[in-house]
Formats: structure tokens, C-alpha cells, sequence
């Protein structure tokens, strides 16, 4: 998706039949990406850039609608943060013992250097396997020097958090510090050592590096995405004690369509008309679609291997 700059502000462009033009990395900026929505409206139409809808949220820190635009409410996933001890005590037993589990099963885990040897690590887990969660996933397959370049983005306010197994780097997550904000850019770990939780880990690392920072929120994406209500990651984020907090997100129409797609509820494409229960069971449908795949492919390597 292209990213377009109108006088000085970094709009992602999406969609084929409806073009909506929001704020690049939104959620990465420090103050509130949109100080005057009426100066980059303004802006958009005079640049004449084919831009249907504009869109933009508030930050988790006002969650009150304070514009008079149309707006529906967003979501992210954040752990409101006191001390670790708090956290720790309002955890599921279950997700308690998983972080025990992850100690005495050899897995340590410490905040490491952004180095040729750690990026080595990332390039091991990113190609363990081509499939996670049920699709495709999109870093299997990337050399080493790739692999750094992307992400190497927001060092200077960042930490990585590996969970090691031995010398060996089973797991990391990238943690990047927005004002009051911690929030998580990458957490991943391998699928042959999920037994000892390592994921549990960074997490609960994670979380006693936020409290040290007196972060107030630490935040892991959305608690729900689209309409995708039934999934493992609802699941893990609820058991490590994140809660969903609504947020605003505008849209403003910049022209005709804009206005029409907006008034038909179209403007988040078809998707946007699918009920819930159907786009959940397609979810799984596509996950058990990738499982055979997967098999099928594993088994022809065999063969050939034979």
C-alpha cells in the first residue's frame, strides 16, 4: 500500500474501490497524529490526491470522542500497568504456571543487543515454519540481511527482549516506548519450543521492564480484530491479563463516493458486510485449509528425500 505525504503528513492509502487515506504508523507517534483534522482535509483535497475517505483515531489516553465527525469505536489491547506484583496476583493460576514452567524448563530470559548474532536468532525463528495461526506467514523465507533492515526500525526508543534456551534464541519480542505508552512491535517465539512457554515469558519480562519504566499502559496491537471474535490470540491476551479499550476512529468522506460507500457502511470493502460467525468459521476453514497443505508438502519432501 502506498504511503503519500501531504505537506508534511504520511498518509497509508488502502482499497481498490474505496480509497482511504489514514495517518502512517499511527500508533507509533508519540502526540496525537492529527492536532487540526480540518488543515489536513484541507490539505488532501487541495493536493488532489484520489483519497475517498479520511480516517484517524485518538490516542488510548482520550477515549472520549472529542470531534464531530462520524466515528465508530476501535480497540486495542493494553495492560494498565501499577506494578508487576499487581499484574502478577490478578493472573490466571494457569498463566503463572506457564512463566514457572518456562524457568524450569531451561528457557532465561534478558533484555539483548540489537547485533549481527541476535538478527542470526530471528532469521532461525522466522524460518522454522511458513505457516502460523492458521495462514501464511509472512517472514518465512527472509535472508539475513532483510531480516535486520526491518527491524531495525525505532532503536532509540526500543528494547529486545530475548528468551533463550541454552545459547540458543527461541523467542523475542521488540518492545518500543511511546511517551506513557510500551508497546509491542513483534513477539514470536518457536513453534518446537512451545512447551516451554517462552512467549509467557517475554511477556511477564515485558511487563516488569514497563513497570521499571513507570509506563502507564502496555499495549499488545487490538484485542479484536475486524470481526474476528473466536481466536488463540483473544485467548492468550485475555489469560495475560490484557483488557479491550475502546478508542474513537473517525471517517470523513472527502467526496461523493466517499459520502455514498460511507453512508452504505461500505467503507471498510466487503469484508465490512460479512457477518462475525461466517468470517470466524472462514478463519478456521482456512486454518485447517493450511494444516493439509502443509502435510502434503512435508510428505512430498519426504518422498523425495527417499
Amino acid at each position: 500500500m502506498p504511503v503519500i505525504n501531504v505537506n508534511g503528513t504520511s498518509l497509508l492509502v488502502s482499497g481498490r474501490f474505496i480509497r482511504v487515506g489514514e495517518i502512517y504508523d499511527e500508533c507509533w507517534l508519540e502526540k496525537e497524529s492529527v492536532g487540526n483534522p480540518e488543515q489536513i482535509i484541507n490539505s488532501i483535497r487541495d493536493s488532489r490526491i484520489q483519497i475517498d475517505i479520511f480516517s484517524f483515531s485518538q490516542k488510548l489516553s482520550e477515549t472520549t470522542s472529542k470531534y464531530n465527525y462520524y466515528m465508530e469505536w476501535d480497540n486495542v489491547a493494553a495492560i494498565p500497568i501499577t506494578t508487576f506484583n499487581e499484574w502478577w496476583t490478578r493472573l490466571p493460576q494457569a498463566t503463572r504456571k506457564n512463566v514457572r514452567r518456562s524457568v524450569k524448563r531451561g528457557v532465561h530470559v534478558e533484555v539483548t543487543e540489537f547485533n549481527d548474532e541476535f538478527v542470526k536468532g530471528i532469521v532461525n525463528i522466522y524460518n522454522e515454519t511458513p505457516t502460523r495461526q492458521g495462514r501464511r506467514f509472512w517472514h518465512y523465507g527472509k535472508d539475513f540481511d532483510t531480516v535486520k533492515m526491518i527491524n531495525s526500525n525505532y532503536l532509540a526508543n526500543c528494547d529486545f527482549i530475548g528468551a533463550y534456551l541454552k545459547d540458543e534464541l527461541i523467542g523475542f519480542l521488540k518492545l518500543v516506548y511511546i511517551g506513557e505508552e510500551a508497546r509491542i512491535m513483534q513477539i514470536i517465539s518457536m513453534v518446537k519450543h512451545q512447551d516451554k512457554r517462552p512467549t509467557n515469558a517475554l511477556i511477564a519480562k515485558a511487563v516488569e521492564i514497563s513497570g521499571k519504566r513507570q509506563m502507564k499502559y502496555f499495549i499488545y496491537g487490538k484485542y479484536i480484530y475486524g470481526k474476528k471474535t473466536n481466536s488463540p490470540i483473544i485467548e492468550f491476551k485475555n489469560r495475560n491479563g490484557f483488557e479491550m479499550v475502546n478508542i474513537p476512529k473517525y471517517y470523513i468522506p472527502l467526496n461523493t463516493k466517499g459520502k455514498i460507500f460511507l453512508k452504505l457502511k461500505l467503507h471498510h470493502g466487503i469484508n465490512g458486510l460479512i457477518p462475525g460467525k461466517i468470517i470466524n468459521y472462514i478463519v478456521t476453514l482456512r486454518a485447517k485449509w493450511y494444516e493439509i497443505t502443509m502435510e502434503e508438502r512435508s510428505e512430498n519432501e519426504d518422498k523425495i528425500r527417499i
